[in-house]
């Protein structure tokens, strides 16, 4: 006999509380945990594949974390420092294309930016602010990023996380699931596979998709000789998550940037070499990459993303937005199933509607006539 209703909700509400809880007061000693299975989780169809082409479990993980290992110190040997000293860089020219940008104004139109108005002590203002706010958030972050102790937890603890839950993934996954309620196990099932689903649509296809993008304009930008180039490449990558605000932002600073290299010289044209980059990884995104990796229906909107990201970082911090996105996932999923349940029910649809079926269903033999009544 399954639990009434009300004890129902009381037990999963407690764990619901547990769990907000945990994250409340563990905060930052969990992230290394929750990092290492989001990459596990982000690589495990690629463990699958390894295993139907032949590798055991052991090996397909192996060779995954060879080539990651790889990656990272390729990165860490050439990317990092290079967009280090390019974000450096491009806050400390921030005063100069605000000062630049103030006399084209004062030149086309010298009505707004005459002496003393708003405008021009907003643009001189403008670009001291983010030379000194930036260097100084850089450095804190750099700072608080060499802690010795944190970057070594990190370092040690992510990639080792990573690998076993990598390695038991399916165990750990065959395991959960006899611990199901077995009354409601069928109905979890298909909770879960739905927002496994939303997941892999948007954190392995979307991110697969910011970082190819990313790694485009950052090369194409870098190949046009545009200064900065890296910098605004890995903003559009990162903000592609968001649909268009990536090209927009990442279209917008790059032709800024170009604008201010390149206007008044000999290779002027170069500006419309920048802004077709932008168009062209448009046109991929949306006509090839978006439809085979993520597909047309994620059902993780971009309004309530931003709101969950915004409310858990709130509320706990980075670890918030680690969580973020899988709690949306879940929370979309689970009002869609509740909104059909209600839309099948007496509540929404009414007596009437009800007993029109039954009516129906009797007269063309579906159901006996003593079943009929729906009351």
């Amino acid at each position: 006999m399954a639990l009434p209703v009300r004890q129902q909700m009381i037990y999963w509400g407690v764990a619901a509380i547990a769990f907000l809880a945990v994250l409340y007061v563990l905060g930052d000693v969990i992230v290394p945990f929750l990092v290492g299975g989001a990459i596990a989780y982000f690589l495990d169809p690629v463990a699958d594949r390894l295993e139907r082409l032949g590798a055991s479990r052991a090996l397909a993980t192996a060779i995954i974390f060879v080539v990651l290992i790889l990656v990272v110190v390729l990165a860490g040997l050439i990317v990092i420092p290079l967009l280090v000293q390019q974000t450096n860089d491009l806050i400390a020219a921030a005063p100069g294309i605000f000062e630049n940008l103030r006399g084209f104004l004062t030149e086309r139109f010298p009505e707004l930016v005459d002496e003393g108005s708003p405008l021009r002590q907003s643009l001189a203002n403008l670009g001291e602010t983010i030379q000194s706010r930036g260097a100084e958030l850089l450095q804190t972050v750099l700072s608080s990023a060499a802690s010795v102790l944190n970057v070594l937890i990190f370092l040690v603890v992510v990639p080792v996380v990573a690998f076993y839950m990598l390695l038991d993934w399916d165990r750990m996954v065959a395991r959960i699931d006899e611990l199901l309620p077995r009354d409601h196990a069928p109905v979890i099932r298909e909770l879960a596979s739905r927002i496994d689903h939303t997941l892999a649509s948007f954190i392995r296809g979307q991110g697969t998709v910011c970082l190819i993008l990313g790694a485009f304009y950052a090369i194409a930008l870098m190949i046009a000789g545009l200064q900065f180039g890296l910098v605004v490449g890995l903003v559009a990558g990162l903000l592609t998550f968001i649909p268009y605000v990536g090209a927009l932002v990442g279209g917008v600073l790059a032709v800024g940037l170009a604008l201010f290299q390149f206007w008044g010289a000999d290779n002027w044209w170069m500006i419309i070499v920048v802004a077709a980059i932008f168009q062209i990884g448009q046109m991929v995104e949306g006509n090839i990459l978006t439809p085979k990796l993520v597909g047309s229906s994620v059902g993780l909107h971009p309004v309530w993303l931003l709101f969950s990201l915004s409310a858990f970082g709130a509320l706990f911090g980075f670890v918030g937005l680690l969580v973020g996105v899988p709690v949306a996932a879940a929370i979309g999923v689970l009002v869609r199933y509740f909104v059909d349940r209600y839309r099948e029910g007496m509540l929404y649809r009414g007596v009437d509607a009800l007993s029109a079926e039954a009516e129906r269903a009797e007269v063309q033999g579906k159901v006996p006539p003593s079943d009929a009544d729906p009351t």
